[in-house]
């Protein structure tokens, strides 16, 4: 079984067919998927597909492009939406600098609210960062040595140096389609080098769509193109990467339960 650990099937191009996405991902090997909210008026959303389908869970939080937009969010707000039981995971969180949609100070206090949430609720942080990586790794040393929480890099993009650092940190790396492009030579050197207890493998639905699907919609179908790369750049088994990355998921989502 693979697991898509982050895909949006509330986006345009999934929500309208999410039945024949999910019955074509399950015919691929595809066994579990989170799916993944940006905003607060998706919450709801996330929580009722989770609930409606089977292998489908879900995550609470606010994409650093969004920070403007929820000036209002408490903590409290956000510990509230983790209590559903599908939801397991907090996030998508983190920084953008590269396109600035929100204040970057604003992203960095959503950023620590979302880790505090991970903290007082033990629900894996989810993050994204985008030529960011000087603060986002600022911030989650300084906030790590104020208590540990469990989180993950997801669609890693960054430096290997950014990388190393993260893993000594104690987080996960989570790899999409991206490091099957041609130009990605240099994130395909270190996914060479992740251990294999720290990798977890994504789609990002509906964007990313790895080779040779690229120009399509991505879905979470394709997770298995990014494994089989993934495990031939690794120089092992499709069925072992597929086993680690899937033990990997349930372990740091331990509210999941395997299907």
């Amino acid at each position: 079984m693979l697991v898509d650990s982050h895909c949006h099937l509330e986006y345009e191009g999934l929500a309208d067919r999410q039945d024949e996405v999910l019955d074509r991902a399950r015919e691929a090997g595809v066994g579990a998927f989170l799916n993944i909210s940006t905003r607060r008026e998706e919450w709801e959303a996330v929580t009722r597909t989770a609930n409606a389908r089977d292998g489908v869970w879900a995550s609470v939080g606010i994409h650093p492009h969004n920070a403007d937009d929820h000036v209002g969010l408490t903590l409290e707000d956000l510990i509230e939406a983790t209590r559903n039981e599908r939801v397991i995971g907090i996030g998508e969180t983190g920084l953008d600098y590269h396109y600035d949609h929100s204040d970057r100070a604003a992203q960095r206090d959503l950023f620590r609210m979302h880790i505090e949430a991970s903290r007082r609720t033990g629900l894996p942080l989810i993050i994204h960062t985008r030529d960011a990586e000087e603060d986002t790794l600022a911030i989650l040393a300084e906030e790590t040595a104020s208590g540990c929480f469990p989180a993950l890099i997801h669609c890693f993009t960054a430096s290997p140096e950014f990388g190393h650092s993260v893993l000594e940190l104690g987080l996960s790396i989570s790899i999409s389609g991206i490091v099957t492009f041609k130009n990605a030579t240099g994130l395909q050197d270190f996914a060479r080098t992740i251990p294999a207890e720290r990798l977890l493998i994504e789609t990002d639905s509906p964007f990313l769509a790895p080779v040779p699907h690229r120009g399509k919609v991505c879905e979470p179908a394709f997770v298995g193109d990014t494994a089989a790369f993934l495990a031939a750049l690794r120089t092992e088994s499709p069925e072992e990467l597929g086993r680690y990355t899937t033990d990997n998921f349930f372990r740091l989502f331990a509210k999941a339960r395997r299907g």
